[in-house]
């Protein structure tokens, strides 16, 4: 039997030599489970028609605004990059579950998933620039003018499309448990940096009983971050360590779609919310962070 696995989608086809599920598609091999393909056929389609123009307008505005732009903004540039690179696969996704029996076009869409899958390391690169504005601002300042941000950048490029190409390939023995690794370990970091921000923004200034209003927005928007993180991340990261209390069958055809189409649907909602932030404060704070003025006061 040749199994194709990818992280973005795990179950991708079983053509065993002698057997008629190989003619089958996914959506005939899940057929018991028809709504959840639907769900995450339908959240795939939101990316491509609303994360799509979101992540251009992003673009556009971190162009538009470079002469003023915050130092999380090369993070937030390459992000908007990956995500409009992944909201460009829906119809190509669709074909495969619903018409195709051939293996051959899993090669691209596995490329794809890992670029996705590699995403939170460009989140992660943003929360520790914000966390280090907040709860570090002497050191922060010191490095603000280095060019330290465009390496990590590069070099999280560089393992986005090494893992990637790695994950095209398809037959690296347990090539799922560094997907598993990586966004447990992300997950633990973005959640760890931005409670410690949420914290040191809590407490109130000398004399004071009321947190500062500057403080108090951006305490707010930091709390909207978290729950979106979690709600995007938490999926993959409380069901994949248990794989093996479920059967193959749902595991494949349910909890995969479930938990990456939450994850995925990512690619709209952090623009949107990039772009939300851009209407209410003249000052853009990106897409996991904060402006040093929330140390004011």
């Amino acid at each position: 039997m040749e199994v194709f696995f990818n992280s973005s989608l795990l179950f991708i086809s079983h053509k065993p030599l002698n057997s008629s599920i190989g003619d089958k598609t996914v959506y005939e091999q899940c057929d018991g489970m028809p709504a959840v393909l639907l769900f995450y056929l339908v959240l795939q389609f939101i990316n491509m028609f609303l994360g799509i123009p979101a992540n251009v307008m992003v673009l556009w505005l971190l162009h538009k605004n470079k002469s003023d732009s915050t130092t999380s903004d090369i993070f937030i540039l390459h992000l908007a990059i990956l995500d409009t690179f992944f909201c460009l696969i829906p119809p190509l996704e669709l074909a495969n579950i619903v018409y195709l029996t051939t293996s051959s076009t899993w090669y691209v869409l596995r490329f794809f998933y890992g670029v996705k899958d590699s995403s939170p390391l460009f989140l992660s690169c943003i929360c520790l620039d914000r966390y280090m504005a907040v709860l570090h601002p002497i050191t922060f300042t010191e490095l603000k003018d280095r060019s330290h941000r465009p390496v990590l950048a590069a070099v999280v490029w560089i393992v986005t499309l090494a893992y990637s190409t790695a994950k095209c390939v398809g037959n690296i023995v347990n090539f799922d448990k560094v997907f598993t690794v990586m966004i447990l370990a992300s997950f633990a970091f973005m959640v760890f940096c931005n409670v410690a921000i949420l914290w040191a923004l809590r407490q109130s200034g000398p004399g004071r009983d009321e947190m500062h209003p500057v403080k108090k927005r951006a305490f707010k928007m930091v709390l909207i971050i978290l729950a979106i993180i979690v709600l995007n991340y938490f999926p993959p990261v409380a069901l994949f360590p248990f794989q093996q209390y479920f059967s193959p069958d749902v595991f494949q055809c349910y909890i995969h779609y479930i938990a990456f189409g939450f994850m995925d649907i990512s690619s709209s909602i952090q623009p949107v919310l990039y772009l939300s932030k851009e209407k209410i404060l003249p000052q853009k704070p990106g897409c996991c962070c904060i402006r040093n003025t929330a140390n004011s006061g």
